[in-house]
């Protein structure tokens, strides 16, 4: 099969729709030609990604025997942006995913469980609100961090000189990137600067200390990770959403309050992840730094630790070392021969 990455509508996929309460989910969903799925995987996607950024790992994944669904995520492209922000506390996704994969295996069925970025922070929930779901889960670039019993606001953080990798944060969560990406050329211009695209001086289109720097969008060159045609595809995408097409994407940045009330509940409880797990660190991931997963294993029942060199956008640029971490990790944990039947 021909594993090299998606183009846009790529023929050897298929892009879908389904009622999920109460809201409609778009989603790319690729089956492996000639032969039933070994198994069912979902990655979820973060920002400001679609659910295109795993075109290098679906026609990988769907080579050796699975079938692979892509979720649009909440508030994106073809996906419903509903009116309350607790749509996008990481419970209600969680509930979401689950009854998407119901489609698929039924109620008592289960799947693997692949996330990059916000995406990462979503498998990991999932993990806890529905462990019976979770054959096995894995997170690209995001750590797994507990449920917390006490509130701590990210200024308070910020004021005790913890995680300044997320100041970028603040402004995300407040009016001014919203207002300021309103139009399909300034999407596509920021995109160049999230995707590395820069200034004839080296000028950053993004930083994690001071966010968009709209100043510099117009001066920057193109993305040396995305070609043109993907970035025209990405903005495109954003402009699906009603105006301001933004704003379902940059809510997952507004309920850090809700996801703490909701997990109340789970920091009481919450002992260890169940399912077999995986984690890839990104070694030049500004974001989120490996060292932020300093102390996860006692976390967890059965954690594997990966590694690629690669800025936040390791899922495109260090796709084979990613999906080989992958594959040896599924080959671990599924059945005997699972991987090699498939091969």
């Amino acid at each position: 099969m021909d594993t090299s990455k998606l183009v846009p509508h790529d023929p050897r996929v298929r892009e879908e729709t389904a009622e999920i309460r109460g809201k409609t989910y778009s989603y790319i969903i690729g089956e492996p030609k000639n032969q039933q799925p070994i198994d069912t995987v979902f990655l979820i996607h973060g920002w400001p990604d679609l659910n295109f950024g795993w075109r290098c790992q679906i026609p990988f994944l769907m080579s050796l025997g699975f079938r692979v669904v892509a979720p649009s995520m909440v508030g994106y492209a073809g996906t419903s942006r509903p009116e309350d922000l607790k749509q996008w506390s990481f419970k209600s996704v969680a509930a979401d995913i689950r009854a998407l994969a119901t489609k698929f295996v039924g109620e008592d069925g289960q799947i693997i469980l692949g996330g990059h970025d916000w995406g990462g922070a979503v498998v990991w929930r999932v993990a806890l609100w529905h462990p019976k779901l979770i054959k096995a889960v894995f997170s690209v670039c995001t750590p797994f961090h507990a449920p917390n019993p006490n509130w701590v606001s990210l200024e308070d953080h910020l004021a005790a000189g913890r995680l300044e990798n997320f100041r970028y944060q603040l402004q995300l969560a407040g009016p001014d990137v919203e207002e300021g990406l309103q139009t399909e050329q300034r999407i596509h211009q920021f995109l160049n600067g999230m995707f590395g695209g820069r200034g004839p001086n080296g000028e950053y289109g993004f930083t994690t200390s001071g966010g968009a720097q709209f100043d510099n969008l117009a001066l920057l060159g193109p993305s040396p990770l995305l070609s043109r045609e993907e970035v025209d595809y990405y903005a495109a995408q954003y402009m699906l959403q009603p105006s301001p097409p933004m704003r379902g994407p940059l809510n997952w940045y507004r309920t850090r309050r809700i996801n703490y009330e909701e997990e109340v509940e789970l920091a009481g409880s919450f002992t260890q992840v169940e399912p077999p797990a995986l984690f890839i660190a990104a070694t030049k991931d500004a974001a989120l730094p490996p060292a932020m997963s300093s102390g996860m294993e006692k976390y967890f029942k059965d954690l594997t630790r990966g590694e690629v060199e690669a800025t936040h956008w390791a899922l495109v640029e260090a796709t084979e070392q990613v999906n080989n971490q992958i594959v040896e990790w599924l080959a671990k944990v599924l059945p005997d021969g699972t991987i090699k039947a498939a091969l």
